[in-house]
């Protein structure tokens, strides 16, 4: 069962189908339009160009989509960049942006199974 994977795989089932009012069909839709969120590629382009306004913003987005849908693999580095971001820090976030890219991909296999 897809809920069953998708809290293996790190995400706070319980409290983010509570913040969808206990409905499954709408939690499932909101996850699935996640990977197609076209901030997670902005992000990175803005980052490699040192546009760190702009990586804020995207960075912002992101954390709060996948935070109200508690996708902790998703949610913990980009609340660090967030963070980092807002504070305009110049720093190498091919880390947070490598273990993003982890959790999205995580996420993609489990919906693609769905």
């Amino acid at each position: 069962m897809i809920i069953d994977d998708l809290k293996e795989y790190g995400v706070d089932t319980e409290t983010a189908l509570n913040r969808c009012v206990n409905n499954e069909g709408l939690f499932l839709k909101l996850i699935n339009k996640i990977p197609e969120m076209e901030e997670f590629d902005k992000l990175k382009e803005s980052i490699e160009a040192k546009d760190l306004d702009s990586a804020f913003s995207y960075a912002h987005a992101i954390k709060g989509n996948v935070a109200n849908l508690e996708i902790t693999p998703i949610k913990e580095p980009v609340s660090e960049m967030t963070e980092l971001l807002r504070n305009k820090s110049d720093v190498d976030y091919s880390e947070y942006i490598a273990k993003m890219d982890e959790g999205l991909e995580g996420l993609k296999k489990i919906l693609a199974n769905q």
